[in-house]
């Protein structure tokens, strides 16, 4: 049920996050082109990625998913929760963020090791949530993760 509630919570928050929050063009490429990239490469990450758990790019949201490729995040709930506890030990800030975050304790204190693990992971780990990974699509991913401390 606490998984319901925050998938319906994130679905309703989806759209206007990206109208009004996003202002990033959204990329012009779809899953099926990005199979066709190398098979060590980001792009094709990207691609494997969303196919594996049968998702479409989202518009404006695309580094999401390539946050979850690069850090080697699954897609629960509460994996889901632990990559925003990841990003803000990397330094992301953002209102979403802190939403995900407020919501995931309240909702999952029993996990809190885990977020804390997460958020220890991310402060290891060079700044990187800001790249513009569109341009990084033919980077391999392990040389990214090496780069950054991934």
């Amino acid at each position: 049920m606490k998984d319901y509630c925050i998938e319906k919570l994130y679905e309703c928050s989806k759209k206007p996050y990206q109208k009004y929050f996003k202002k990033n063009e959204p990329w012009k490429i779809n899953k099926h082109e990005l199979l066709h990239y190398p098979e060590d490469s980001l792009g094709f990450g990207l691609g494997n990625f969303l196919f594996n758990n049968h998702f479409d790019i989202q518009e404006k949201l695309e580094d999401h998913d390539i946050i979850h490729v690069l850090t080697n995040t699954g897609i629960s709930v509460v994996e889901e929760i632990g990559m925003q506890y990841y990003l803000l030990g990397n330094g992301k800030k953002s209102l979403y963020l802190f939403l995900v975050i407020a919501s995931g304790t309240i909702f999952y204190p029993k996990q809190i090791k885990y977020f804390i693990q997460q958020y220890k992971k991310g402060k290891e780990a060079l700044t990187f949530y800001y790249l513009d990974f569109s341009k990084m699509l033919f980077m391999p991913i392990k040389s990214i993760q090496q780069s950054f401390k991934i």
